[in-house]
C-alpha cells in the first residue's frame, strides 16, 4: 500500500507549548490503503517520506510500506518508536487552521481512519477545516493529539521497595583476585569461534570454573559489583552455574529475584550460604517449608552430612505432596551418608509413580550389599549365571531371564528393552548390575575378582556380562572390581572379549583413588599414545600427579618430533592447559621453539606446535598466578 505523507504544519501548528521543529517528528502518521484518494499520493508528493501511526510514537520510513498492523508499522518498515504514553487529562484545544481539533475525537479514532484510509472512512468533521485536504488535517491532528498525549503522562504508581540484600559473611576477595574476576567475566564472549588456528593468548573462558572452584574452595565471597556479569555467565553457560551460583551466596539469589532473565538461580543455584545452622530446629522447617528448591535441595544436603536420619525425617514429612521432578532430586541426595537405615523408605519409592523416581530407589537400593533389594537381585542373578558343571568347571555358563514378571519390574527392572536389544539381554544386564558384586566370588567356585574378570563365558555373553559387571562396580563404587575389570593399561580395549569400551573405563577409573588413576592412565598413554586417551584424561583429578603431566607431555613431543597433523592434538592440548600442574610451565619452555619440519610432516606443522606450546606456558603461568591471587596474604608478623 501507499504511505501518506505530510510536510511540517506551518499556520496549523501550535505556537505555544510546543516546539514547531518538532511537531513534524512527532506525528503518528499513517499508512494508508493505495485506494485512499488522490489526496493522499499528493500529500506524499510533498516530502517523499512517510511516517507510520503507532500508538503514541512515530516513525518515518520511505517509499512503499506492507499493510500496518492495528498499533505498528510493518515489519520491513525502518521506524523510530518513541515511548508509550498513557493517556493524560484533557488539553486545551490549539487552533488548527481555525477549526478546534475535534473535541470529541479519541487517538483509536485516528488510528482507525488512518488505517482505513480517507477515502474509506472520512476523518471527524471536527478535525476538518476550509482549504486543507483530509489527510493532511488527519495527521496534523495526529500530531497534536500525540503533543497531549505525551504532555498528559501520569506518574506511575512507585513499588514496593525490595527487601534489603542479606548479608554475606564470607571473607571479602583479595583485590588482586577481584581485578582477574572482572577480567574473566569480561572475556566470556570467547576467543576466535569455529575451527581456526588459535593464537599464543591463553582462552580465559576455560579458566573460569577453575577460579571459581578454588574460590569457593577458599571460601570467598562474589564482589557486589560483580553479581551481574556473573549471573550473565552462568545463564550463558549451563556448565559455570554450579560454581558461579556458590559463589554469589545469598547475594545472587537476592538479585537474581529481581530479573527474569536470571530466574535459573532459583532453582538451579547451591543456596549453601543462606542456610540456617543444622541444629537450628526451627529454621530448618521454616526454610524446607517455604524456601526456594535450590534452598531446600541444599538444606537436605546438609541435614543429611550432619545427620542422616534427620535428613530421611525431613524429606519423609512433605514427600507425598512433592512433584515427581523434585522428589528425584531429593531422592538422589540421600546419596550422602547411604546406609541401612535409608531402606525402608526407598523401599516405599520403589512403588512411586513416577518411573525416574522407582529406577533412582532401586539404584541406591543396590548399593546396599545387606538389603532385602539386593537378596532379590542376587537371587535371580545366581540363576542366571555360574560355573558350566558339564565340562571342567573353568568356564562361566550364562542362561538369560525368559520373562520378566511382575516382582521384578516391581524391583525396577524395566520390561521393554532398547531399540537393537534383545530382550533377555536387556533383562540379564539389569539383574547382574543390581546385584552385589561381593556375592559373585561364592557362587563363582571362591575366586578373586581378578579370577572371576579372566574366566572365559560361553555362547558369546561375556560382552554382556562385563558390560553388567562393569556397571555395578561403578554403581557400588567398588574400586577392586574396577582395577579387576580395566586390566593392565598396556591391554587395547578390544583385545579380547569382554573386555571394556573406553567409555567404560573411564566409569571404571572415576572409582579408583587420585594417585593410581593417574599412574593408569599415564601408563595407558606410554602404551597407546595420546589418541584414545581423552576420555580417560577427561576423569583424573586437576592438578595432573607428576607421572601423568610428564606422560602426556612427553607423548606430545614425540607426536611434534614426528611431524604429526597438530590440529588432531588440539583436545589434549587444551586438557593441559587447564589440568598440568602450573609448576611444568619451566619444563615446557624448551618445546615452545619452532622445531624443524621432518620429511612428509604437515605443511605449517612446526609453526602450529610452537604456537601450541607457547599457549601452553602462558596459560600454566596465568593460573600459577590465579591461584598465588587467591591466596590470602599473611598476617604481618608481630613486632617487639
Amino acid at each position: 500500500m501507499t504511505s501518506t505523507t505530510a510536510s511540517t504544519p506551518t499556520a496549523s501548528t501550535p505556537t505555544e507549548n510546543t516546539p514547531t521543529e518538532n511537531t513534524a517528528a512527532d506525528t503518528a502518521t499513517a499508512s494508508t490503503p493505495a485506494g485512499s484518494a488522490p489526496a493522499a499520493s499528493a500529500a506524499g508528493r510533498a516530502t517523499g517520506a512517510s511516517t507510520v501511526v503507532g500508538d503514541g510514537g512515530a516513525g518515518t520510513t520511505t517509499g512503499t510500506s506492507g499493510a500496518a498492523g492495528p498499533t505498528g508499522p510493518t515489519a520491513d518498515s525502518t521506524h523510530a518508536t518513541s515511548p508509550r504514553a498513557a493517556t493524560g487529562p484533557a488539553l486545551p484545544h490549539a487552533a488548527h487552521g481555525g477549526s478546534p481539533a475535534g473535541p470529541g475525537t479519541s487517538w483509536e479514532e485516528l488510528v482507525t481512519t488512518a488505517l482505513l484510509g480517507t477515502d474509506r472512512r472520512r476523518p471527524a468533521p471536527g478535525i476538518l477545516a476550509p482549504g486543507r485536504d483530509e489527510p493532511t488535517a488527519l495527521l496534523d491532528a495526529a500530531a497534536l493529539h500525540t503533543v497531549r498525549r505525551r504532555a498528559g503522562l501520569l506518574p506511575a504508581s512507585a513499588a514496593a521497595r525490595p527487601e534489603p540484600a542479606p548479608r554475606d559473611e564470607r571473607e571479602e576477595l583479595p583485590e588482586a583476585a577481584a581485578r582477574r574476576l572482572a577480567q574473566l567475566l569480561a572475556d566470556r564472549s570467547g576467543g576466535p569461534g569455529g575451527g581456526g588456528r588459535r593464537s599464543t593468548v591463553p582462552d580465559l573462558t576455560e579458566l573460569l570454573p577453575q577460579w571459581l572452584a578454588t574460590a569457593n574452595e577458599r571460601g570467598y565471597r562474589a564482589p557486589a559489583t560483580a553479581l551481574p556479569a556473573l549471573l550473565d555467565a552462568a545463564r550463558a553457560r549451563t556448565d559455570l552455574r554450579p560454581g558461579a551460583l556458590a559463589f554469589a551466596g545469598p547475594r545472587g539469589l537476592w538479585l537474581a529475584r529481581l530479573n527474569p532473565e536470571w530466574r535459573f538461580a532459583l532453582r538451579g543455584g547451591s543456596g549453601s550460604a543462606t542456610l540456617p545452622d543444622t541444629r537450628d530446629a526451627e529454621g530448618v522447617r521454616r526454610l524446607w517449608d517455604e524456601g526456594l528448591f535450590a534452598e531446600r535441595i541444599a538444606l537436605l544436603a546438609a541435614v543429611r552430612t550432619r545427620d542422616p536420619a534427620a535428613g530421611l525425617e525431613l524429606l519423609a514429612s512433605t514427600w507425598s505432596t512433592e512433584r515427581a521432578e523434585d522428589r528425584l532430586m531429593f531422592l538422589d541426595s540421600l546419596r550422602t551418608r547411604l546406609s541401612g537405615a535409608d531402606e525402608p523408605f526407598l523401599e516405599r519409592a520403589l512403588a512411586d509413580r513416577s518411573r525416574n523416581v522407582r529406577a533412582t530407589a532401586a539404584e541406591l537400593l543396590s548399593a546396599l550389599p545387606d538389603s532385602a533389594f539386593a537378596a532379590r537381585m542376587a537371587a535371580r542373578a545366581a540363576t542366571c549365571v555360574g560355573m558350566d558343571r558339564t565340562g571342567a568347571g573353568q568356564v562361566v555358563a550364562v542362561e538369560a531371564p525368559h520373562e520378566c514378571d511382575a516382582d521384578m519390574e516391581r524391583d525396577g527392572v524395566l520390561a521393554a528393552a532398547p531399540a537393537g536389544r534383545g530382550e533377555r539381554s536387556w533383562w540379564l544386564g539389569q539383574l547382574v548390575e543390581a546385584a552385589p558384586l561381593g556375592g559373585w566370588p561364592a557362587r563363582l567356585g571362591g575366586r578373586t575378582p581378578e579370577e572371576i574378570v579372566a574366566l572365559p563365558v560361553l555362547d558369546g555373553w561375556a560382552d554382556e556380562l562385563h558390560a553388567a559387571w562393569c556397571r555395578a562396580a561403578v554403581r557400588q563404587r567398588d574400586a577392586r572390581w574396577s582395577a579387576a575389570l580395566l586390566g593392565p593399561p598396556s591391554a587395547s580395549p578390544a583385545a579380547s572379549q569382554g573386555s571394556p569400551s573406553l567409555a567404560e573405563r573411564a566409569k571404571l577409573l572415576a572409582t579408583l583413588p587420585a594417585g593410581e588413576r593417574a599412574s593408569w592412565v599415564a601408563a595407558f598413554i606410554a602404551a597407546h599414545g595420546l589418541s584414545e586417551a581423552f576420555q580417560l584424561l577427561g576423569v583424573c583429578s586437576v592438578p595432573w600427579a607428576e607421572p601423568l603431566g610428564r606422560a602426556v607431555v612427553d607423548a606430545l613431543d614425540i607426536a611434534r618430533d614426528a611431524g604429526s597433523y597438530p590440529w588432531s592434538f588440539s583436545g589434549v592440548m587444551g586438557l593441559a592447559e587447564r589440568c598440568l600442574d602450573p609448576s611444568e610451565a619451566g619444563r615446557l619452555e624448551l618445546l615452545t621453539a619452532t622445531p624443524d619440519e621432518p620429511e612428509g610432516a604437515s605443511p605449517g606443522a612446526g609453526g602450529y606446535w610452537s604456537e601450541a606450546f607457547q599457549r601452553l606456558v602462558s596459560t600454566l603461568r596465568l593460573r600459577e598466578a590465579m591461584l598465588r591471587e587467591l591466596t590470602a596474604p599473611s598476617d604481618p608478623p608481630e613486632t617487639t
